[in-house]
């Protein structure tokens, strides 16, 4: 790790237009996340601007922000929702190990190697929502019994494990999943999803923690900011319903494309012309 900055890294440290950033990147993304995921586009780029932070440093910390946000978030959806939980938990539990085998590994594997991966699966994504209006707009499940079971903790683990080794666009990537695999409406989808997304993030810091990547102070504020993101964001999306979290969940997965997609260009494409 670097020693450019303190472990328990406080406000006083930071330049006031830094703190200032990363607290409203903090709260849009609690937003973001209780909404459809993928708070992770604003929070995480703005950690990497703090002056010596290292990428593991800067998902560690994201990851300490995001648990609180995406805790609130998943506490109102049951308040309000009710999501089944024979089906969250199970998935929950699985993403929680497979987060953490995730970020076992993060520090080992290029993130280079998989962004590109990942923005062909974005644009999938964007244009098989945008191609099926009624995705998403009631619930019809798709599986009963063992089938829909198995068919839920398949995917929280492999997001989980994709969320503790990367990270961004983990909530849309479960929400898509469980609207166009096990069909379920937006609404949902949204809240089983932030059951998930807790586990996923616990699970990367039960190897983050003692590896010494997160730094405390900064995290914790931001996860302050988080919350209330995520408390006003999950009120806004039970109260507008899984139209409104369909259009919300089209424009992150195209800024998703848009940010991902920009650093394939920086990484990959553009040395080749120069």
């Amino acid at each position: 790790m670097t020693d450019a900055l303190p472990a328990a890294l406080l406000p006083g440290d930071l330049a006031t237009s830094t703190l200032v950033l990363l607290l409203l990147a903090a709260l849009a993304a609690g937003w973001i996340d209780a909404v459809v995921g993928g708070g992770g586009l604003l929070q995480l780029p703005a950690l990497l601007l703090v002056p010596g932070l290292s990428p593991v440093e800067a998902l560690a910390t994201n990851k300490l922000s995001s648990v609180f946000g995406t805790t609130t978030s998943a506490v109102t959806y049951a308040r309000r929702v009710h999501p089944d939980l024979r089906t969250a938990l199970p998935m929950a539990a699985v993403a929680l190990v497979s987060s953490a085998a995730g970020a076992s590994v993060a520090a080992l594997l290029p993130a280079a190697v998989f962004k590109p991966v990942i923005v062909v699966a974005l644009i999938g994504i964007g244009a098989f929502t945008l191609l099926r209006p009624a995705l998403g707009e009631e619930t019809a499940l798709r599986y009963s019994g063992r089938r829909h079971h198995g068919t839920a903790v398949g995917i929280g683990a492999a997001i989980g494990f994709y969320d503790g080794i990367l990270g961004p666009g983990t909530g849309s990537f479960l929400v898509f999943a469980m609207v166009s695999l096990l069909g379920y409406d937006f609404l949902n989808a949204s809240a089983k999803a932030k059951i998930v997304n807790v586990a996923t993030n616990l699970g990367a810091l039960l190897v983050f923690v003692p590896a010494g990547a997160v730094l405390w102070g900064l995290g914790l504020l931001m996860g302050a900011a988080n919350v209330l993101g995520g408390y006003l964001g999950s009120r806004t999306a039970t109260a507008r319903g899984s139209r409104f979290i369909r259009i919300a969940f089209l424009v992150v997965v195209s800024a998703l494309i848009l940010r991902v997609g920009a650093d394939v260009w920086t990484e990959n494409v553009r040395p080749l012309f120069d």
